[in-house]
């Protein structure tokens, strides 16, 4: 890496990570480690939950825009939504921006992102890497990888364990597409629709390249004011980020054994970008609900007879929450009607 621009890099980008600390975080960027504070006194028995993703093709849609704000606030959500699911509170963020070659007005794009994820989440951004790999990257791309650490204690833990039959699901609505089946996306916009970012199409009303690099969204303030609030203490039985492998993909990973889940497929309106994908694509509904969120980036599973507050407290965090159907007899695999 040319040294001097890696300095530079370093100390434009100190002010957005200072922005982010939380009052455990010690020292500054720029040295071996990252320093937090943990205070284990708070808790009885805590246990640490860590996470680690990053935004995949979507990367694509961000060099044809030349837009870097956004992606940013992708890889930190990949990341903490992960980790929220366990009932863990997000304490601290590092990131990884690998390129051919460092341009830190478009580096410091990125981690401005990063840094209004973090600042979204409540955690801190105290490290990262930047690494300059000359003829690895093709000119004026990289790529992200991201991790977080949360802590949740171990009584607290949500596991899916108590998971019944019975049991009412509820999704919280997505921004979008969020960061997954982008290779599809793509393939369907760019090559089988033959269309370009500036186009536009008649349900949505913004270009596609601003529908397509729109941001994932960031439950862990919502979630965690969930499982805090006194009403609500203990009726949330277990969740799901829907990121890869869609709903049927991942709601099966918090069942216990001898439970389904049944998915009323008319409780939610799914956003029009699904619609035309799998229009313009070609794709069968059940690839649909394999490959995309279709509109919900976060499951919830609670008792049936909570289902009503939940909704309401849900509405009141600014969450668009839905109730979408149940858990039946089954083993961990996900039907719809």
């Amino acid at each position: 890496m040319d040294i001097r621009t890696g300095d530079r890099f370093v100390k434009l980008i100190k002010p957005l990570a200072r922005k982010t600390f939380r009052p455990e975080v010690l020292g500054e960027l720029g040295g071996f480690g990252g320093f937090f504070r943990f205070h284990a006194r708070r808790y009885r028995e805590p246990v640490l939950v860590s996470g680690t993703d990053g935004v995949g093709t979507k990367l694509k849609v961000a060099f044809l825009m030349n837009r870097h704000d956004t992606v940013g606030i992708d890889l930190v959500a990949m990341c903490v939504n992960d980790v929220v699911v366990s009932g863990a509170e997000p304490l601290f963020f590092l990131d990884y921006l690998a390129t051919g070659r460092l341009e830190p007005k478009k580096a410091v794009e990125v981690l401005n992102g990063i840094a209004e994820g973090c600042r979204q989440a409540g955690c801190a951004l105290i490290g990262g890497e930047t690494a300059e790999m000359p003829s690895f990257y093709a000119d004026g791309e990289y790529d992200l990888a991201g991790f977080a650490v949360g802590v949740v204690e171990r009584s607290k833990i949500i596991d899916g364990r108590k998971i019944r039959v019975g049991d009412a699901l509820i999704g919280l609505a997505s921004s979008g597409l969020h960061s997954n089946g982008y290779s599809l996306a793509r393939k369907v916009v760019f090559e089988l629709a033959g269309l370009g970012i500036q186009d536009r199409i008649s349900d949505l009303s913004r270009p596609l390249g601003e529908e397509l690099l729109t941001p994932t969204r960031i439950y862990v303030r919502s979630v965690l004011s969930l499982l805090r609030s006194p009403s609500l203490g203990g009726v949330i039985k277990g969740m799901a980020h829907i990121t890869g492998g869609g709903i049927t993909g991942n709601l099966p990973r918090v069942l216990p054994a001898g439970c389904g889940a049944l998915i009323n497929r008319s409780s939610w309106e799914v956003p029009a970008i699904f619609g035309f994908l799998q229009h313009k694509g070609g794709i069968a509904e059940a690839e649909m609900y394999r490959t995309f969120n279709m509109g919900l980036g976060m499951i919830l599973v609670v008792s049936r007879g909570e289902v009503k507050k939940v909704l309401a407290k849900a509405l009141r965090l600014g969450e668009r929450a839905f109730l979408i159907g149940e858990i039946v007899r089954g083993q961990k695999e996900v039907s719809y009607a």
